[in-house]
């Protein structure tokens, strides 16, 4: 696991971290199904579909 450090310098300061990988993950995750899709933007179910597999753990 990549562990960030803050402006101070301290690893895993504040306690937002993970939270903050964690949305970029999501973000990335949605980046890629939208350069998969077909459209012009993703479809709410396609959305959800992203959502879906990452609470199941499915997503990859």
């Amino acid at each position: 696991m990549v562990q960030v450090a803050s402006a101070d310098g301290r690893a895993g300061a504040g306690g937002h971290d993970k939270t903050a990988l964690d949305e970029i993950e999501l973000a990335g995750e949605l980046m890629i199904a939208a350069s998969a899709s077909s459209g012009e933007r993703l479809a709410d179910e396609e959305i959800d579909e992203v959502l879906l597999d990452r609470r199941t753990g499915d997503g990859g």
